[in-house]
């Protein structure tokens, strides 16, 4: 099987080194990739966000499967475009992909299939917005209805940084907060069959003790010691096959990879969001975990034959992601440093670049992923950490309480 990669980050790295590793991968291309992608595949040059380009480069490097990583090109229509080529396509239509590009359209979605959520208003100007924001009350939730890169959510108590949010994002959607810890469950799909992943947790703000502004993610672990027994099979009933009924009773079934974003309130689980693709960086301990071949699950995915798919098979223990992330990360990140130390194991590139020289830089705001595996969370969390060790890059800097609640048990569902 060829296999062609569109996407650079981290999510990409980590869906490179599992599409590698399926024996039944023959060669696997990545446009563009990234320097830890480039040492298991072959790097080709596109813009991933350009449906004609991505299809001509699937035409020419004759795929028999295209993997899409990020949102952008999915909400682009880069898969329409793929499969109008003949070629099995891992990811949403473009109608389908407005589940994660707004916000509001999800909320329909979520309302017309009974999916339980918070209650939740579109505002286009300052007067209705804080209207909602005074019914609803503090914590004050507020989203930037189109794609954001992970960083388009604010959650304060503080009135006045709410509003300033939504006038910089023109377009919002405010919501009641939901108090619980949170939980991502990915769920791979054809559209009708679906089956789900280990549940992980990620750690959006950027400073430990969950302070700071929101970033696209600071680490994540999985599996979830402290989740409801059940959780995953209410999830899946409640919400994830009602979703897909629902996208596919308007005549736009979504087929690819569904990112549910749950919070576990007292009255049991509720959805804060859903995303397109897989979510970054919750993939990097996920797939670390997925001993089932990964080129065979989404190509079955992508081709309607997920049903007769056998079930998924999990390594035993843990897995444990930490993000090194740039001096100045997330309002301002600097770039261009050298970074040493990041060529091992378990060491995912994000934000990297190599000079013609061989110099390994920083080129983004997050821009590694330490990420290890172990017999159990104390372990996985340990031999992570370990590896941010090693890692050498000038003003980096990353949260030391990655998965430590979970490790002490301090995780508590209300009610």
């Amino acid at each position: 099987m060829r296999v062609l990669l569109l996407g650079g980050g981290g999510r990409e790295h980590a869906l490179a080194l599992g599409l590698a590793a399926d024996p039944a991968v023959d060669q696997l291309i990545a446009a563009p990739g990234n320097p830890g992608v480039a040492a298991v595949a072959e790097l080709r040059p596109v813009d991933p966000a350009d449906p004609a380009a991505v299809a001509a480069l699937a035409v020419e490097t004759r795929a028999d499967l295209v993997v899409i990583g990020p949102e952008a090109p999915l909400v682009a229509g880069v898969a329409d475009a793929v499969r109008a080529k003949g070629i099995a396509a891992f990811g949403p239509s473009a109608e389908a992909a407005r589940l994660e590009g707004s916000k509001t359209f999800a909320k329909d979605v979520m309302t017309a299939a009974g999916v339980p959520t918070a209650r939740a208003y579109t505002c286009a100007d300052a007067e209705s917005t804080g209207r909602v924001l005074d019914e609803f009350g503090a914590p004050y939730v507020v989203k930037n209805d189109g794609l954001a890169a992970g960083k388009g959510v604010v959650v304060t108590d503080d009135r006045a940084a709410a509003l300033r949010h939504a006038e910089e994002c023109g377009r919002v959607v405010v919501e009641e907060y939901l108090a619980g810890p949170e939980v991502s469950l990915f769920v791979v799909t054809d559209g009708e069959a679906a089956v789900p992943l280990l549940p992980a947790q990620d750690f959006k703000r950027v400073g430990d003790g969950d302070t700071g502004p929101n970033t696209g993610g600071m680490g994540a672990y999985a599996p979830l010691p402290w989740a409801p027994s059940g959780l995953v099979d209410e999830v899946m009933r409640d919400v994830v096959h009602p979703t897909l009924a629902e996208m596919a009773r308007r005549g736009t079934p979504f087929a690819g990879l569904l990112y549910v974003g749950l919070a576990i309130t007292a009255d049991g689980p509720r959805v804060i969001e859903f995303n397109a693709r897989f979510g970054d960086p919750e993939t990097q301990v996920v797939l670390a975990l997925l001993e089932t071949p990964l080129a065979g699950l989404l190509h079955a995915a992508a081709t309607g034959t997920l049903a007769g798919h056998p079930p998924l098979r999990w390594r035993d223990g843990a897995a444990v992601t930490v993000v090194v992330a740039a001096d100045g990360y997330p309002a301002a990140p600097r770039t261009g440093d050298v970074i040493t130390g990041a060529e091992g194991p378990g060491i995912i590139h994000a934000g990297t670049r190599r000079d013609a020289d061989g110099a390994l830089r920083s080129a983004g705001g997050r821009v590694l992923c330490a990420t290890a595996t172990g017999a159990d969370l104390p372990a996985a969390r340990d031999a992570a950490y370990a590896l941010v060790g090693g890692v050498e890059l000038a003003g980096a800097h990353h949260r030391t309480d990655i998965a430590s609640a979970a490790v002490d048990g301090r995780i508590a569902i209300p009610g």
